[in-house]
């Protein structure tokens, strides 16, 4: 209330565009998921047998400054590649969005 927030000090700071990522990260289909197996037969023991296959995964949204959606977009690539997903075991994406501008 009355104070100005983090997002808003942002884009009062640069008039490079700041954008909002949402970045999901779930293992390869042909991973075996142990903890999606725990949680499906913990559901089953509470009653809820109806639930199928059960898959764990990541969810995570992060904020960045890029002169342009493509160079964020491959920025966010890179972030996924060397540190946020192992490329290996793990399947990405994201989506992308443009915050508001003061």
């Amino acid at each position: 209330m009355g104070g100005v927030d983090y997002y808003d000090s942002l884009c009062l700071e640069s008039a490079v565009p700041h954008y909002s990522a949402r970045i999901y990260v779930t293992l390869r289909p042909s991973v075996l998921d142990p903890a999606g197996t725990a949680v499906q037969s913990g559901l089953a023991h509470m009653g809820y047998s109806n639930v199928g296959p059960v898959r764990i995964g990541k969810y995570i949204e992060l904020t960045l400054d890029a002169d342009s959606e493509a160079t964020a977009s491959q920025q966010l690539d890179r972030m996924c590649d060397q540190l946020l997903a192992n490329p290996v075991i793990e399947n990405y994406r994201f989506e992308l969005q443009t915050l508001a501008t003061a």
